[in-house]
Order: structure tokens, then sequence, then C-alpha cells
């Protein structure tokens, strides 16, 4: 893991672009950690990371933390029949719109 300030950041971009390869970069200003750069290595991994930082979607798991807390939550099985019954619906429909002439 490799600290720098943003003078240096921006000065040579490409050379901690690089420097990601063996860890995290934190980037400072006055001191003061203000980012983090990460090699990403797949689609996945990047996917992930936009995810776990996403205010909407953040909200969107609390309200369900709430509702789960609340006695609103439904069984494991009972969402998992449910999101198996839905990717075949839509599987199901991507097959049929391509035999369509």
């Amino acid at each position: 893991m490799k600290i720098a300030s943003v003078a240096e950041v921006k000065a040579h971009f490409s050379a901690y672009l690089k420097a990601t390869a063996q860890g995290p970069v934190i980037v400072t200003r006055n001191g003061k950690a203000v980012a983090v750069v990460l090699a990403v290595t797949d689609e996945e991994e990047l996917e992930r990371l936009v995810m776990a930082h996403s205010p909407r979607l953040q909200a969107i798991l609390e309200a369900a933390r709430q509702r789960i807390q609340a006695g609103e939550g439904i069984p494991e099985s009972q969402f998992w029949e449910e999101v198996e019954t839905e990717t075949k619906v839509k599987k199901n429909k991507r097959t049929n719109k391509r035999r369509i002439p």
C-alpha cells in the first residue's frame, strides 16, 4: 500500500495506476486521506465496488433490513423460489423473441 499526495498522484498518475497492482494507493490532501485508487481485475469486481458505494442501493438494503426486523420479510426458501421463477420467465421471453421471424 502506498500513500501519496494529490499533487504527487496528479504529476505521476500513470505510475500510481501501475502501483495499484501491488495494493491500494491512498491519496492525501493536507495530510488527510481523501481517496483510494484500486486496481480492478475483472468486471464483477468493479460492479461489486460500485454497488457497495451506491447510495441508492444502500437505501434499498437499509429499508429491507428494517422490514425484516419488523417481521415483514419472507423465508429464504421462498425468496430463492421467486428468483428462480423470475429468471425462468425472463429466459423464456428472450427465447420466444428469437423464434419470431
